[in-house]
């Protein structure tokens, strides 16, 4: 088994089942952040919040998460080192999506990026919910009939997109920067881990750009209806 983790396949493997997992969680993130633009009263986002600050899985499943990102980060690096000391002479890629971008010539770069939008997010957003709870005050919400006081987490989210329309136009553009290195990543991982027959390679590119715009305009809109909106 170790000698299988320190092949190269080996590590593309164990990558692309901690990308396929940091996606599940991309998911459930952002059905929890498209609450911000549901309802204004803040009431649906903050219960949403409060569950997923005081459920016990989600306790556990943190620091599993923050390990399943640094591995997946440092990996991504070790794997593209190993790649160009391999091959140091570029090849023609087939992936056509905004060639000049292509996800699959520039996926080290979009993960660059995609992770300086990661600490911003974490640094404004996380770690006043965890750490410092700076600017987080309390409200009292109507849950199943008992009056819950909870942590006003719509408060800080949209008061922090109300605040700053550059901050709104950068969320914006890590959204979009996320879904090109999703839109490679996402089929890539399958074929890696062994769905890599013709047919279903082309059905999973496709899957997997239709859904990587999907998440990029999920969370895209989040900061342009407050942008509009107020």
């Amino acid at each position: 088994m170790s000698s299988f983790m320190k092949s190269s396949i080996g590590k593309k493997f164990f990558m692309s089942v901690t990308g396929l997992f940091l996606i599940t969680f991309i998911c459930v993130h952002l059905s929890l952040n498209l609450l911000l633009i549901v309802d204004d009263s803040g009431d649906l986002f903050n219960m949403a919040a409060h569950f997923m600050a005081t459920n016990p899985l989600i306790k556990i499943m943190e620091p599993v998460l923050a390990l399943g990102f640094l591995v997946h980060i440092i990996w991504s690096f070790v794997i593209t080192l190993e790649n160009k000391k391999a091959r140091p002479v570029t090849y023609n890629s087939g992936d056509k999506v905004l060639s000049p971008i292509a996800p699959s010539k520039n996926m080290l770069i979009l993960g660059g990026m995609v992770l300086v939008f990661l600490v911003m997010h974490i640094a404004n957003f996380w770690w006043k919910f965890k750490i410092s709870h700076e600017g987080l005050t309390a409200v009292h919400v109507m849950q199943a009939g008992v009056n819950v006081e909870m942590e006003n987490a719509y408060a800080l989210v949209a008061g922090f997109f109300k605040a700053s329309s550059l901050y709104c136009i950068i969320y914006m553009v890590g959204a979009v920067l996320l879904g090109l290195h999703i839109s490679h990543g996402f089929w890539s991982a399958f074929q890696t881990i062994g769905w890599n027959n013709k047919i279903w390679l082309k059905r999973l590119e496709v899957i997997a750009r239709i859904f990587a715009w999907l998440i990029a305009l999920g969370f895209a809109i989040i900061p342009l209806y407050f942008m509009i909106k107020f």
